[in-house]
């Protein structure tokens, strides 16, 4: 594998990568704190340091192992998660969809900054390839991140978001997956199935919205 091509893909994505984990979880804590658990906050996540974020094995040493083991055509990685004590909120039940719902919301919002910096660069022919690869991957990132954290299986934010909108008792029984969750995700990613039957999908109708969304900016530079 060129050594100097992964350097230049690790230097593009960085920082657009760093952003979408950061405010993802920090929009987490920030959601639960303003609708009542205040868990988040006292344990110095409501931050956007990365650092507070990040987790060495998911957000580093995985991602890298298999851009390596697959020569870049597969990565998977996560954040450290950001504690929400649901019992604490003050509607437990649909307040943890809210909270479940901050964290891809934040995502789709980046997504459509880093289009309109894009567009903007394009727009007025600034035709710097390193800064245009980087809009490009910051879109990239964050529709992922927003497509893939809505697949409706707990600990996804989709997940919870379906136990929140489930009756009670079938959100209980729902529930019960989640400490088997990140395996099953895992297994569903490697088959092929999230891929195939969420994320593309749900990203096409993302780079659609994106493009409507940015209609009357781009009309600007016709």
């Amino acid at each position: 594998m060129d050594i100097n091509n992964l350097i230049q893909t690790v230097l593009i994505y960085a920082l657009p990568v760093l952003f979408a984990i950061t405010i993802h979880e920090a929009a987490h804590g920030y959601v639960a704190r303003a609708l009542g658990d205040d868990t988040a906050y006292m344990m110095g996540r409501v931050t956007l340091n990365p650092i507070r974020h990040i987790d060495p094995l998911g957000t580093i040493v995985m991602p890298l192992m298999l851009y390596f083991a697959t020569s870049g055509a597969f990565l998977f990685g996560y954040a450290k998660p950001v504690p929400v004590n649901f019992g604490q909120l003050r509607r437990p039940k649909r307040d943890m969809v809210w909270v479940a719902l901050a964290g891809p919301a934040s995502n789709f919002i980046q997504a459509i900054l880093w289009a309109i910096a894009f567009t903007v660069l394009v727009g007025t022919d600034i035709n710097e390839r390193f800064f245009l690869e980087m809009c490009k991957a910051g879109v990239l990132v964050n529709l992922v991140m927003w497509a893939f954290n809505l697949f409706p299986l707990p600990p996804l934010d989709g997940g919870r978001v379906l136990v929140g909108l489930l009756p009670r008792r079938l959100a209980y029984s729902f529930s019960r997956i989640e400490p088997w969750g990140f395996f099953i995700v895992l297994g569903l990613v490697l088959v092929g199935v999230v891929g195939t039957y969420w994320l593309r999908p749900l990203m096409s109708i993302g780079y659609v919205s994106l493009d409507f969304l940015l209609t009357p900016l781009t009309s600007l530079f016709l």
